[in-house]
């Protein structure tokens, strides 16, 4: 390919201005940040109706469902709540407090001489949840210690959950990050390109 050849080249890469995929480049940038954030406060959304769901003990599993589709379909939308939070992130402690209370109804039937003893030693403080939940749990260490009964062990897979949020996803927020990605190596390339037909060919 000659001078003459490569000149004209050079001057038709010159009416595209690095600058315009630069602008671009920025313009893309942020709306791919407002994506991220959109994807990550609608997972936020999903987990406290998970929560207010098992805190009314009602459509447990069926939010539990969307959530974990949401997480798995999306990225930024990992449910770890930094270095110090619990592991599995979900853990949902009245779904737990519902099982355990319904092993101890299992244990009273088949221990109720036991049991009706612990009920006895952990009367009750009040008609609040937690002071039935102090008092389950009174009863439920007074027959472990006392009478060596013992409740079934409560399976983790039962009330912890962790769903892993992609890498990358093809929906909005993805897209835009390639884009913004594209738009930048075009500038970088249009960048070394004038350089170097200014330095060989000009």
């Amino acid at each position: 390919m000659n001078k003459r050849h490569l000149h004209h080249v050079w001057r038709s890469l010159r009416r595209v201005k690095p600058w315009y995929f630069l602008g671009l480049t920025v313009i893309l940038a942020i709306l791919s940040v407002g994506a991220l954030r959109h994807n990550n406060e609608h997972m936020l959304q999903l987990r406290t109706a998970v929560y207010t769901a098992d805190e009314k003990g009602v459509a447990v599993s069926e939010s539990l469902q969307e959530l974990q589709r949401y997480v798995t379909a999306h990225m930024n939308t990992n449910l770890s709540s930094g270095r110090d939070g619990v592991y599995p992130p979900i853990q949902l402690k009245y779904t737990y407090d519902r099982l355990v209370r319904a092993e101890s109804d299992v244990v009273a039937q088949q221990n109720q001489t036991q049991y009706n003893d612990a009920v006895a030693h952990c009367p009750s403080s009040g008609d609040s949840y937690q002071a039935h939940l102090d008092q389950q749990n009174c009863v439920i260490g007074y027959m472990q210690d006392k009478h060596n009964v013992s409740l079934p062990t409560i399976p983790d897979a039962l009330y912890k959950f962790d769903f892993v949020s992609p890498t990358w996803s093809p929906d909005m927020a993805g897209w835009l990050i390639v884009w913004t990605v594209l738009s930048f190596g075009l500038f970088v390339v249009l960048v070394i390109a004038d350089y170097w037909f200014k330095k060989n060919i000009a």
